[in-house]
């Protein structure tokens, strides 16, 4: 055939000039980026937070790019991470500290960065019904119903009972490097109770820990926590909500009420490949900031058409009931209790999409604070790490494209930031205390249970000044 062996961005620009000459679209709808790469595989878990991946697919927004786009689930997050490390996968859907960590070499050694946040909040902290019945006496009820955010300080009775048993409390996480350990060891430690210490020696982050923490993929969490092996765990939607669909667990607290607005998945790309594809890291960075833009449209209005899409099997593949209790504004905790949450989900709200360094920054102190940064860093190490790795100079490039395009509003970007929000304040996080990115060792030695400057794990005790 004589169009056997045209590329696909050769067809995507002469269907273009052809639409052209008949009036079909208009010129600046036709400038698409030259694109070095417009094959591309990119990776996910099934959880609810890959949406601005599949509205980009569905939608058509890679297309309009000149991007043809195959999106693949993984099996977890360290074969996801590998498989963009090794070129099997062109980018993916990423744990936030996934990117930081490789970067300075804490598990695997690479170079990943990311020109776009995926979204803000999202996740969940659930417990067994046991644990929750063992918790309810500690809670402050009002009209009959808990008193909301439930604060760690209300498990610790447990944990201290489960001790005099002689028996481990067991909490699964996601990844040791995903927000969820990050988030759970935050409640956790705001309420008493100690998380555990790495060390260069121990990567099992349960040193001196009162709760056992543990990695457990998403979609394995309600079950092995059905199964005792886990008394609660730290995770992404629907996994949390399914605990309740399926009545064995009761989720106490979710991230917005950890750290209101906080960070959550990025996209991931090696150096290498955004070095070598500008071009297509523009691009693919335009589509993504149109999909999280139209999940959050409109206040949310097409979140029930995003429910259905997600609840197909290659994508998370979970009932649409269990989807839509958190995606469509709402929580549901115990059985019926449901409440308003309007910003559980944020995708492009609140400058959501934007890679602020200080969002970076926050990933680093965590993992000094638990010892996975084994030694002390200066403030200006944190901002090295962070510059390296977040690129919102590339992010504001695809976004003035869009708005001279047309597709999105000059309001919705934060044009003159310096890559910093403003400091965090007490109100905004469970334990009070003001998170400002600029001030990281500041912050780390406000924290009242974890490393302070100059201390490091030594033989499993903690050392140093």
């Amino acid at each position: 055939m004589k169009f056997q062996n045209i590329t696909r961005r050769g067809l995507v620009a002469a269907v273009t000039v052809g639409m052209l000459g008949f009036g079909m679209m208009s010129s600046s709808q036709a400038d698409i980026l030259d694109v070095e790469k417009d094959e591309l595989k990119f990776g996910f878990i099934k959880l609810t937070d890959m949406a601005p991946l599949a509205i980009a697919y569905e939608n058509g927004y890679f297309e309009d790019e000149g991007l043809f786009v195959t999106l693949e689930p993984q099996a977890n997050w360290k074969v996801l991470l590998d498989g963009v490390i090794t070129g099997e996968l062109d980018g993916a859907h990423m744990l936030a500290g996934q990117p930081l960590a490789a970067t300075i070499g804490f598990g695997t050694k690479a170079h990943i960065v990311t020109p776009f946040s995926m979204d803000l909040n999202g996740n969940g902290i659930t417990v067994s019904n046991e644990i929750w019945e063992m918790m309810k006496p500690h809670i402050p009820v009002e009209n009959g119903k808990p008193v909301h955010p439930i604060k760690a300080s209300s498990l610790k009775p447990v944990i201290d009972q489960f001790k005099e048993e002689g028996k481990p409390f067991n909490m699964g996480m996601v990844f040791p490097v995903s927000t969820h350990n990050y988030e759970l060891r935050y409640w956790l430690a705001s309420g008493d109770i100690h998380p555990g210490y790495y060390s260069s020696t121990d990567v099992s982050g349960q040193i001196k820990a009162d709760a056992l923490l543990s990695v457990t993929p998403p979609p394995q969490m309600p079950s092995t926590m059905e199964a005792g092996t886990i008394n609660g765990y730290c995770v992404g939607e629907p996994w949390n909500q399914q605990a309740v669909f399926k009545g064995i667990g009761v989720p106490v607290i979710t991230d917005y009420e950890i750290w209101k607005n906080n960070p959550e998945k990025v996209f991931g790309l090696t150096k290498e490949f955004t070095e070598k594809n500008p071009n297509t890291t523009l691009a693919l960075t335009k589509a993504l900031i149109r999909a999280a833009k139209w999940l959050d449209e409109n206040e949310n209005a097409n979140r029930m058409e995003a429910v259905e899409i997600l609840s197909r099997p290659e994508y998370v593949g979970a009932d649409k009931e269990v989807i839509a209790n958190s995606m469509t504004g709402t929580f549901e905790y115990e059985k019926g209790d449901k409440r308003d949450v309007p910003d559980f989900n944020v995708f492009y709200r609140h400058f959501a999409t934007y890679p602020y360094y200080s969002d970076a920054v926050w990933y680093l102190t965590q993992m000094r604070r638990w010892g996975q940064i084994t030694d002390h860093k200066d403030d200006g190490w944190y901002d090295d790490v962070a510059k390296s790795v977040y690129l919102p100079e590339t992010y504001l490039k695809a976004a003035r494209m869009l708005v001279e395009e047309g597709h999105v509003d000059e309001a919705d970007f934060p044009w003159d930031s310096d890559g910093y929000r403003a400091p965090t304040p007490g109100e905004d996080i469970i334990d009070g205390i003001v998170y400002d990115g600029k001030a990281p060792n500041a912050y780390i030695d406000s924290l009242t249970i974890g490393l302070k400057s100059g201390q490091i794990i030594k033989a499993g005790e903690v050392s140093g000044s």
